[in-house]
C-alpha cells in the first residue's frame, strides 16, 4: 500500500524534503490526512457507523409504533361504528315498520324511534369528527 508506506515514512522522517519548511500545525495536518488515507482512523468511522445505526434503528421502532397506534384507532373506530349500526338496527326496523305499516306519526312510540333513529347517528358523527379534528391538531 503506498499511503500507508508514506504515512510510515511521513512519521519515520518528517524532516525529509518539503515537511521540513512546515509548521507543527501543518506538519500535523499532513500527518493526519496520511493517517486517514492509510486507514488509521477506522475505529473513529466505525464509531460514527454505530451511531448512525443505532439513530436509524430507533428512529424505524418510533415509526412503526406510530403505524400500529394508527391501525388500532381505525380498528376502534370500525368497531365503535359496527356496534351502533347493530344497536340502532331494532330501530330502524321498528320505525320503518311503523311509517309503513301505517301508524299515525303522533303515536309516541313512532316518534321516539323516529327521534333516536336520528340523534344518535349524529351524535356519533359528531364524535368522529371532534377525534378526527384533534388528531389533526
Amino acid at each position: 500500500m503506498k499511503t500507508a508506506e508514506w504515512a510510515g515514512k511521513a512519521a519515520a522522517n518528517p524532516a525529509a524534503g518539503a515537511a521540513a519548511n512546515l509548521g507543527a500545525d501543518a506538519e500535523d495536518a499532513h500527518r493526519g490526512l496520511l493517517s486517514a488515507l492509510a486507514g488509521k482512523q477506522a475505529a473513529r468511522e466505525r464509531a460514527v457507523a454505530q451511531t448512525t445505526r443505532r439513530v436509524v434503528s430507533t428512529s424505524l421502532g418510533v415509526m412503526r409504533d406510530q403505524q400500529a397506534g394508527r391501525k388500532r384507532s381505525r380498528a376502534l373506530a370500525l368497531a365503535a361504528l359496527l356496534m351502533v349500526l347493530l344497536a340502532l338496527g331494532p330501530f330502524v326496523w321498528h320505525v320503518t315498520d311503523g311509517l309503513l305499516g301505517g301508524e299515525h306519526m303522533a303515536d309516541i312510540f313512532t316518534q321516539t324511534g323516529l327521534w333516536i333513529c336520528i340523534l344518535c347517528p349524529v351524535i356519533l358523527a359528531a364524535v368522529i369528527v371532534a377525534g378526527w379534528a384533534r388528531i389533526k391538531q
